[in-house]
């Protein structure tokens, strides 16, 4: 009798038994739109009540026949969720033979079973990335009345207009345009509409053939063209870069206006972009978008001499934009991009040192821990939307860097930060694989699933699906670097689990079953509308799952489609989620 048909028969047994002993039906999370063939693949099963020993499952295709039989993983515990809850993993990453398949636990006559899912070679690359680029292509701010409106927009407290048409509505409730619209935090400030232009500029030049082959290689290019041309036309006769277009969420085109932004939509005239408050992402766009020889409403060389003017501005003036005066890790590694870049494009010896420079400055904040210290003193680095950033900054730095000095210091801080997530991750059972962090409570380092809602920024909190895509993208871009390994996506085991788990929860493998990308997977959030006929579209992606909304540490779980107008923090579009997404599945396709 073959191993196989041996293990059938155990499974059978096992099943038999644990048929017997369940009281309830097990529930199924995974990823609703599709698994990649060469990747990590998991789903997670839920039980009222602890299955028996060494429990198998199987893979069943279409014909009803089982393919692969492996055990369960468990079981798992976690209470902070769900205090009643046993989890599993079925995890089949050896399997790569493209089809449909159902995860199966049961016998012929009694048996429970996931939805169908799809295995196939570059499954989400080829699946999701036309949508995406459909989906920043709707979010232009192209209309004819906002077309207009940018074209005399006011200065905060001046009659002076300026011409900012373009770029990209931030969300799919405000149609406003940030470069980064939590200056004044400090230490939260996102990347927006700059790094939706450098991930399509990565795509086009990572992953060519995959977007020839999709027909969507001349799109990207034209939808990074957009958002280069909105940049130039954002950096000022002074050289430096307009941060905000604000709505003030008026439906009046007119109450528009170019400004700097506080807690709770309070407007100030501080609109000069630091290098952490979207400058250095734009400059490092420019410059990046200048080697591919293409133009737009600009000529590449004139992105290229927008970037080096920028540069050079912000190297005078940028903790004079700062809100708080001194520079952090959001700066170094935001200029670490600037000047990587910039080092690429022209090999200048004056971009090479401020890349170095920037580089040993992320070196130094490395923590004993593993993170990242933000500021000059303890605070970790955790961030809500680019936690991966400061390793993916290090890694396109690397692309250049050929002094072995150097490269050995870089390669320590990303494999020391790739190792924390992996370890602050893995250190309590976590059935998904969320990616955890460590933060500075209330005066106390803890680690947690989510971010604090008691922050620097006095109000904001969201769904971090940005966030994980941008940990995934560092996963597999810097363990190509530390942890190469042939095959698969090219890193170690733990590093593609990691990156996938984080992937597959935002497409649905998460405790609310909620595939966040809209119009993809079983289950969606609602349709969400804007103003001037914009609003949520195909291949977008919603902040997603928080911590409980009264907990102001971040803990606990929790996710609503209605919080009288507060449900935005869960439901709504965000630039940034998908300029991640992008980036990561870009990443798992690399390898082909």
């Amino acid at each position: 009798m073959s191993l196989f048909n041996r293990c059938r028969i155990i499974l059978s047994v096992f099943f038999t038994l644990f048929c017997c002993l369940c009281k309830a039906e097990p529930v199924f999370y995974m990823n609703q739109v599709a698994y990649d063939a060469r990747g990590a693949k998991t789903v997670v099963v839920r039980n009222d009540t602890k299955f028996v020993p060494g429990i198998l499952f199987a893979l069943q295709n279409l014909k009803g026949k089982v393919v692969y039989i492996a055990q369960l993983k468990g079981p798992l515990k976690l209470e902070e969720w769900d205090k009643n809850g046993y989890f599993y993993q079925a995890d089949f990453s050896e399997f790569k033979a493209e089809g449909k398949y159902k995860v199966y636990i049961g016998t012929k006559d009694f048996h429970f079973q996931s939805d169908w899912f799809e295995i196939k070679e570059n499954a989400l690359a080829v699946t999701t990335i036309p949508s995406v680029l459909s989906y920043y292509n709707r979010q232009r701010a192209n209309t004819p009345t906002e077309w207009q409106a940018d074209s005399v927009v006011k200065l905060y407290g001046s009659e002076k207009t300026v011409d900012l048409r373009g770029g990209w509505c931030d969300a799919s409730g405000d149609v406003s345009k940030y470069f980064s619209h939590l200056a004044y935090a400090n230490f939260v400030s996102p990347q927006q509409i700059p790094l939706v232009t450098w991930s399509m500029i990565n795509t086009v030049q990572t992953a060519p053939r995959l977007l020839n082959k999709l027909g969507s290689y001349d799109g990207m290019v034209n939808e990074a063209l957009w958002g280069a041309d909105y940049m130039m036309r954002a950096l000022s006769k002074d050289d430096y870069f307009y941060m905000i277009v604000f709505s003030y969420f008026n439906k009046d085109p007119k109450a528009r206006r170019v400004v700097g932004l506080k807690a709770n939509s309070v407007t100030t005239d501080e609109y000069q972009a630091a290098f952490r408050e979207g400058g250095g992402m734009a400059i490092a766009s420019l410059a990046r978008i200048s080697q591919l020889k293409k133009d737009g409403d600009f000529k590449s060389s004139e992105y290229l001499a927008a970037a080096k003017r920028a540069f050079a501005h912000l190297l005078a003036n940028n903790t004079k934009y700062d809100d708080d005066g001194k520079e952090n890790i959001i700066d170094d590694y935001c200029a670490l991009m600037a000047a990587a870049e910039l080092w690429i494009a022209t090999d200048s010896t004056l971009y090479r040192d401020e890349a170095r420079k920037r580089a040993q400055n992320l070196n130094k904040r490395m923590s004993p821990a593993g993170y990242f210290i933000a500021d000059d003193g303890d605070r970790p680095f955790w961030h809500a939307a680019d936690a991966g950033l400061p390793v993916i900054a290090l890694c396109r730095y690397l692309d250049k860097e050929k002094e072995a000095a150097d490269r050995t210091a870089a390669l320590s801080t990303i494999k020391r930060a790739l190792d924390y997530n992996l370890t602050v991750t893995d250190n309590v059972d976590n059935p998904f694989g969320y990616a955890r962090q460590s933060f500075k409570f209330r005066g106390a380092v803890k680690d947690g699933f989510f971010i604090p809602h008691e922050n620097e920024t006095g109000w904001w909190w969201q769904g971090e699906n940005a966030r994980l895509g941008s940990l995934a993208t560092a996963a597999l871009v810097g363990g190509r670097l530390v942890y190469p390994e042939k095959g698969g996506w090219g890193v170690k085991k733990e590093l593609a689990e990691y990156a996938s788990h984080q992937i597959a929860w935002v497409l649905g493998c998460n405790p609310y079953q909620m595939c966040f990308m809209y119009q993809y997977g079983k289950n969606n959030v609602p349709y969400m509308s804007s103003n001037f006929g914009h609003g949520s579209g195909k291949g977008g992606i919603s902040n997603g799952i928080t911590g409980k909304k009264e907990n102001p540490d971040g803990s606990g779980i929790d996710f609503k489609m209605k919080d009288d107008g507060n449900e935005w923090r869960w439901t709504e579009q965000w630039l940034p989620h998908a300029a991640w997404y992008l980036q990561a599945v870009t990443a798992m396709a690399a390898q082909q």
